[in-house]
């Protein structure tokens, strides 16, 4: 059995790729599938799209993308399954999926991991909109064999144009990777460390809780923040420590923070989230504060693993009450780190990934 995974980016680069199925490579390949990937942008365009400026090369790469993906059509019908992730481009109508669907026959896993049909940009010019397609999501679902959500909401959507939909949750390898016995323990050096990691795009939900950690930095002080990110935070606080992300580092520096945070606002978008910040914080053993929105109701036990929170007196309280009592923080942890072992591990969803190519 073979399988064409049709991706935006190349490998080892994005989170939504690497935790919702790069890391289940291994287990396919035991599993007895043979496996192509196609990524949309190569490594050096991936570098230039995301980049300032350059707009001619990122012309360029996405005429080049819609080359490689017209030239794959030929050799898709040697495939038992074709894997696609969000979408076959990043512009346009859903044309490869169409010809995939319909002309060549081809048994269609979909997989998205957030509200692709939706935008978080309040004022999003009307030309991007149009360009995006985003309408497309619903049309894909329908020509799939199975859709692959990462949570409920998202499951939900899917559900009104298929009926093959599979709950599979985005997971960590709690074995290789995000586990804290595989890196040195923190010493003590005085200060809890409430921690957050995270792209650029989400550096803007911060925000929402700075008024919060100003005044937690003001009244308490043994405090630190740390923000691990591609880009600098503007947050006006005097305790930021601010961590350039890399792949390599990002666990161990997690492995260092006592309370990680995941704040959203309450909005459809958000709703698509699939919880992923929690889903590390609580993997390396760490209590979680999160915006009670979205999949986190589904991950974050309230009171026992972390705390679920609607307002800003909510997240004061228990970021003050972490901060104060460090059983708490180990046992909220242990509860924490239990739960992503028995329903978000790659070993515990092995099973429900390789049904999806049954």
């Amino acid at each position: 059995m073979k399988i064409l995974f049709l991706v935006p980016y190349p490998l080892n680069t994005s989170p939504s790729q690497r935790f919702r199925f790069e890391q289940y490579f291994a287990v396919l390949s035991s599993s007895g599938y043979g496996i192509r990937v196609q990524s949309f942008l190569s490594t050096h365009n991936w570098q230039i799209f995301f980049g300032s400026g350059k707009y001619l090369r990122k012309v360029w790469a996405l005429s080049f993308g819609f080359v490689k993906r017209s030239a794959i059509l030929f050799h898709a019908p040697f495939f038992d399954f074709i894997f696609i992730h969000r979408e076959v481009t990043p512009v346009g109508p859903p044309v490869f999926e169409w010809m995939l669907a319909k002309i060549l026959r081809k048994r269609i896993i979909y997989d998205f991991d957030d509200a692709i049909w939706l935008t978080d940009r309040t004022h999003e010019p009307w030309i991007i909109s149009m360009l995006k397609w985003r309408q497309k999501t619903g049309s894909i679902c329908r020509w799939s064999y199975k859709v692959s959500c990462g949570n409920a909401y998202l499951a939900n959507y899917a559900r009104l144009y298929s009926a093959k939909v599979t709950w599979n949750p985005t997971t960590i390898d709690t074995e290789n990777w995000h586990n804290p016995d595989l890196y040195l323990k923190p010493g003590d050096h005085g200060k809890i460390v409430i921690g957050w990691t995270g792209s650029h795009s989400t550096l803007k939900y911060l925000e929402e809780v700075a008024v919060v950690l100003k005044k937690i930095e003001r009244n308490v002080d043994n405090v630190q923040i740390t923000i691990i990110a591609d880009r600098k935070p503007s947050l006006d606080l005097a305790s930021v420590l601010f961590i350039p992300w890399d792949e390599k580092t990002e666990v161990a520096e997690l492995v260092k923070i006592d309370i990680g945070i995941m704040p959203l606002p309450d909005d459809e978008w958000s709703k698509g989230k699939c919880g992923f910040k929690a889903l590390q914080y609580m993997s390396l053993g760490k209590p979680v504060v999160a915006a009670a929105v979205g999949a986190n109701n589904s991950i974050i036990d309230d009171g026992t693993n972390g705390f679920l929170v609607s307002s800003l007196e909510q997240w004061e309280n228990c970021l003050i009450r972490l901060i104060q009592d460090q059983e708490l923080r180990e046992k909220m942890g242990q509860n924490g780190r239990r739960k992503i072992l028995e329903r978000y591990s790659v070993v515990s969803n092995s099973v429900n990934f390789v049904s999806l190519f049954d």
